[in-house]
């Protein structure tokens, strides 16, 4: 006889795992964007041994260009060793959600002048662009020249009397050191307080000033390990360019008690489903498809207001989660219950179960 509340506590060890990943993962992807959300090259999740291999960066120039219009334009050059290992390409990582802010990455193109492939691909994860440059067909070796460019809105801070800008320009999780790093920053103003810190995040040094002039100041860094990056900060005048209103969006998790609570109960209602009479089945997909249009309506309204990846789970999200896992949970019982019965009244079920086989 099939063991029933066996099958649904498995059932429900799978839909707790699957709520964690939910409801996990964007949590922690908010906690390391608030500290350092842009990620470098090397791929999304490299292998281990990446970094052990020989491969680095030797060089890696940065142009910010501010623009008068309040877009900040981005152009950088990233010469790539990829020592006797073959790789595909690189990919860079660059924010567009840090915390409840919201950015605009657009315009995105690559090049290479050492013939590499630059097919550039763009896929937005929860709080990053990431941009594939390379070929899935074709492997590159040695040293490699790649060069990204894209621009970035809305990334300025109005103030009462002047305009910031805070940019990391390489990125805290590149997985290779970087021998040489240079930022060059431009703007259509004089430059009187730009400042450029080195480092990985919370330990962080003064960059070198290379050469400074009214428009345009250089930083250069040498010998940055692994996951230390270059962060930019430049104040300008009020009014010296336009500076469109920062957009703002909720945090990913804005549910309160009410919310939770309900997802707690429903969470603990599946393994009770096994030691009692099951609702029908009809009911199980009435709560499911409940849930599923609670968790469609919360964050319809989340991207409606503030655009695509803008989603957060809310109350009403909660809620609909806790009825899709209880109304999973009916369906589950009653399929596996109708396997016991059909196992029961299958002919010679039970006396083969009993038969000595010998």
């Amino acid at each position: 006889m099939p063991d029933v509340p066996g099958r649904v506590r498995r059932s429900a060890i799978i839909a707790g795992v699957l709520l964690f990943l939910v409801l996990g993962l964007p949590a922690c992807a908010g906690r390391q964007a608030g500290a350092e959300p842009a990620p470098g090259a090397s791929g999304v999740a490299p292998p281990p041994e990446t970094a052990y291999r020989g491969e680095s960066i030797p060089a890696y120039d940065v142009v910010l260009t501010i623009g008068t219009d309040g877009v900040l334009y981005v152009r950088e050059t990233i010469t790539y060793d990829f020592d006797r290992a073959g790789e595909h390409g690189i990919v860079r990582h660059v924010p567009f959600r840090r915390g409840d802010r919201l950015y605009e990455v657009r315009g995105v193109s690559s090049s290479s002048s050492t013939g590499a492939p630059a097919r550039v691909r763009t896929t937005r994860f929860l709080h990053d662009v990431q941009i594939s440059i390379g070929d899935r067909h074709r492997e590159v070796r040695g040293r490699q020249a790649y060069v990204i460019e894209y621009e970035v809105r809305r990334v300025f801070t109005p103030r009462a009397d002047h305009d910031d800008l805070l940019w990391d320009a390489i990125g805290t999780n590149w997985d290779v050191p970087i021998g040489n790093a240079a930022v060059r920053v431009q703007a259509p103003v004089p430059l009187r307080h730009a400042t450029c810190r080195a480092g990985a995040p919370g330990v962080t040094t003064r960059c070198l000033r290379d050469r400074d002039g009214p428009y345009a100041i250089d930083f250069v860094q040498n010998a940055l390990a692994p996951h230390e990056g270059m962060r930019i900060r430049v104040r300008l005048p009020k009014h010296a360019i336009a500076v469109p209103p920062p957009r703002y969006v909720p945090p990913r998790w804005t549910g309160h008690w009410t919310g939770t609570a309900v997802l707690a109960l429903g969470l603990a209602a599946v393994p009770l489903l096994a030691r009692r009479p099951a609702p029908p089945r009809g009911t199980g997909a009435g709560l499911a498809a409940a849930g599923t249009l609670l968790v469609v309506a919360d964050a319809g309204d989340d991207v409606a207001a503030s655009g695509p990846w803008a989603f957060s789970l809310g109350d009403r999200c909660l809620a609909g989660l806790a009825l899709m896992i209880v109304g999973a949970g009916i369906m589950c019982v009653r399929r596996t219950r109708s396997a016991r019965y059909a196992a029961d009244d299958r002919p010679g079920g039970l006396q083969l179960a009993g038969r000595d086989v010998n």
